[in-house]
């Protein structure tokens, strides 16, 4: 399916919700820009599981403070073209505002529960995770807080734009992203999706 895509894609979900092995199934399609993957940017843990190419958030390379965002929102791609998806932790936080500085693009949100985010980032690294940095969420007791508010934030927001959640499918990313063929693993069920466009 053949689907206009806009510049970028705002992405957000809590840490360990596996919204970057969301991103990096999406990215198999030629329409997205992967130009800001660098072996710096790179931490393996398994498929689909793994962090590639640029992050924004607080105390990581990118700032996502939005005063300063469309002055360095693309600074991360090598190469123009494509539609490049910007991901932070710390757009949960701002929903709105970054839905009105950048009202051509979208905004995908990745929701998993609380205690099963919290579980899987630590199993995948938690803070010897070497990319992105996470120490600005400084323990465990923080990282923990702060997933059930950018969960709860993520739900607000969904509700608040009349949003429809959907479990990721191939037929689902096909049908609002475009493209075909991506390979979706049984084992993202516990996670549901959606897109504000």
């Amino acid at each position: 399916m053949c689907m206009k895509l806009p510049n970028r894609i705002f992405f957000t979900g809590a840490p360990g919700s596996r919204w970057s092995g969301v991103a990096q199934i999406m990215e198999t399609s030629p329409d997205f820009n992967i130009s800001d993957r660098t072996p710096e940017r790179e931490y393996r843990f398994q498929d689909f599981s793994s962090h590639l190419g640029s992050y924004f958030g607080s105390g990581m390379e990118f700032d996502s403070e939005l005063g300063a965002l469309p002055q360095i929102v693309d600074t991360p791609w090598k190469t123009p073209g494509g539609c490049r998806i910007v991901k932070s932790h710390d757009w949960a936080y701002n929903l709105p505002q970054l839905k009105e500085m950048f009202p051509d693009d979208w905004i995908m949100l990745v929701y998993r529960p609380d205690v099963v985010s919290f579980a899987w980032w630590h199993g995948a690294g938690g803070f010897k995770i070497s990319y992105p940095d996470y120490a600005w969420y400084k323990d465990s007791q923080t990282m923990m807080s702060e997933i059930a508010n950018q969960n709860k934030l993520i739900l607000e927001y969904g509700n608040k734009m009349d949003a429809t959640w959907n479990h990721l499918t191939s037929k689902w990313l096909v049908n609002n992203i475009g493209g075909s063929g991506y390979d979706v693993p049984a084992k993202f069920h516990d996670m549901l999706v959606t897109i504000i466009k």
